[in-house]
């Protein structure tokens, strides 16, 4: 599910003001102050989310010690399951009628919109089957290979050099580090679906390389990404949970 306008609902706990927007009349040499959260403001994800908190309890969900975008509520038919992503959700379980309830109670307090069953989620393919879930990151890894330029590059099947040792002086650095270390934050989450040595190998080799930034390391990455691209992880359903 996702909450329309989702920062605009949090309510400020500092006090903000601001200069009349055009077209609304105010007194000379006077300021607006601020009751709820606008977008471009730094307290906005925090107001909304201490606004959601709020309201999400007044259900008996409790927030996770692990996660605390996470939030579940267990009751004698069975448990329901919340994950917030800023305005994304998705909720899963084995209670059909709690899940029911938990929607009709969010779009009682927000402009919601139902977007059906789960299949897409930060970066994240979901195919749903009676056995089980497969997640795929194929679209995500094929828009880091395109956002590097390299699409139709020649893909080899050893794509580094046997005992190769990385040093800071190694190859030709990078003018602008900020997209080299953009896409090893990106890599890194990549492996979420992926668990191949050699990709985590490059991984490890980039971080470590990361205040020395080389377009040559950061290509044997994506390379070795290109050679796999569709690459999907199974995970059996052990009870029948609903994923929304």
């Amino acid at each position: 599910m996702d909450v329309k306008n989702a920062f605009l609902n949090g309510k400020l706990a500092e006090k903000v003001y601001m200069r009349p927007s055009l077209g609304y009349t105010c007194q000379e040499n006077k300021v607006c102050r601020l009751r709820k959260a606008l977008y471009g403001l730094k307290q906005a994800p925090r107001a909304w989310f201490a606004k959601f908190h709020k309201t999400i309890t007044q259900l008996n969900f409790s927030s996770s010690a692990h996660d605390s975008t996470l939030f579940i509520r267990k009751t004698k038919n069975g448990t329901v399951v919340l994950l917030l992503y800023v305005d994304d959700m998705i909720i899963t379980g084995d209670d059909s009628i709690g899940i029911k309830e938990l929607k009709q109670f969010l779009c009682q307090h927000f402009e919601m919109k139902d977007l059906g069953p789960l299949s897409y989620f930060l970066g994240l393919e979901v195919l749903s089957s009676s056995d089980g879930l497969f997640l795929s990151q194929a679209k995500y890894a094929s828009d880091l290979v395109s956002q590097a330029g390299l699409t139709g590059c020649k893909i080899e099947h050893t794509t580094l050099e046997p005992n190769i040792r990385f040093t800071p002086q190694y190859g030709t650095l990078l003018n602008d580090a900020t997209f080299y270390r953009q896409l090893v934050g990106s890599l890194i989450y990549l492996t979420v679906t992926r668990r191949i040595f050699h990709t985590m190998f490059i991984l490890l080799a980039n971080s470590w390389l990361i205040h020395a930034p080389h377009i040559m390391l950061l290509s044997f990455g994506l390379f070795d990404i290109s050679r796999v691209p569709y690459f999907m992880v199974f995970i059996t359903q052990l009870c029948p949970h609903q994923f929304l």
